[in-house]
């Protein structure tokens, strides 16, 4: 299937920047968000970051333009009617996301295949509530988007093996290496990233170092570019939180508690960066 017409439901960090990363593959993309604050804000983000890759030489003035131009911030959800890969990237809850896909699965062309971003939650689970679970796949793009070069895509149980290949080329086109996961809790990125990240929230917990030390033993000691607080500051502490409790539930061990300090953070409103305070103060 050629793919032309793409629509990224959900305008933050995320969705902007597969939004961004898809039309400077230049494919036609539609970038939507429910909230039109949101989605304003989200094409700002991809401006500006398309304006400093002109600063930095990376890309042409020209090339920033014609990005532009492919992109369309699109207030309504049924201008997924012309698209041939609907990716969604809102946020990490299975029931919003089980509202999306039914939503989409009924505006969409019946060729149209349909994407998560998720970063945990279950692909099968997501493709039975809507009418062509054969069509949707994992497609779990790492942050930021246009600098990290991993895709995960995962099959679920009734994924087909045509879905599978289109979406790999797809992920070739848009300069990314991926790897192919099967549809487990966490997949493989965060089943490995998130017990780390809560193992070092522990080591705060229990008194064993300060949030700076614990940071400071994983980058000089462990050759990390940032600490496991300040990542999981840049990633949000509710969105660690919900991948926890997705593998706790989902793989039933210990192992994967989360920490009651990461709880205590999260219902204080200490979201990490986005929220202005986590394990570090933001301005």
């Amino acid at each position: 299937m050629e793919i032309r017409n793409v629509m990224v439901v959900g305008a933050g960090q995320m969705g902007s920047g597969i939004a961004q990363v898809c039309a400077q593959a230049g494919y036609q993309v539609f970038l939507h968000d429910k909230n039109e604050q949101a989605l304003e804000k989200g094409m700002q983000h991809i401006e500006r970051l398309l304006e400093k890759a002109v600063q930095k030489e990376r890309i042409s003035p020209a090339d920033k333009d014609e990005t532009l131009q492919r992109l369309t911030a699109a207030k309504q959800v049924d201008a997924a009617a012309s698209c041939d890969v609907v990716i969604e990237a809102v946020v990490e809850n299975m029931e919003v996301k089980t509202k999306v896909f039914q939503e989409l699965a009924r505006i969409t062309p019946a060729h149209t295949i349909l994407a998560s971003n998720t970063s945990s939650l279950p692909i099968t689970e997501i493709a039975a509530v809507t009418n062509r679970p054969e069509k949707v796949i994992g497609m779990h793009f790492m942050n930021p988007v246009p600098v990290m070069q991993l895709v995960e895509i995962i099959k679920g149980l009734q994924t087909s093996d045509e879905t599978f290949e289109t979406i790999k080329k797809m992920a070739d086109t848009l300069g990314k290496t991926s790897v192919e996961v099967n549809d487990f809790p966490g997949f493989v990125a965060n089943r490995v990233l998130m017990p780390l990240i809560n193992e070092a929230i522990y080591a705060v917990y229990e008194g064993v170092a300060s949030v700076e030390d614990v940071d400071t033993v994983m980058k000089l000691g462990m050759n990390h570019p940032m600490g496991p607080l300040t990542l999981a500051d840049f990633i949000g502490l509710d969105t660690c939180l919900s991948i926890m409790e997705v593998m706790h539930d989902g793989l039933g061990d210990s192992k994967y508690r989360p920490c009651p300090l990461l709880r205590k953070y999260v219902s204080a409103g200490w979201l990490g960066k986005k929220s202005g305070r986590g394990f570090y103060q933001y301005e």
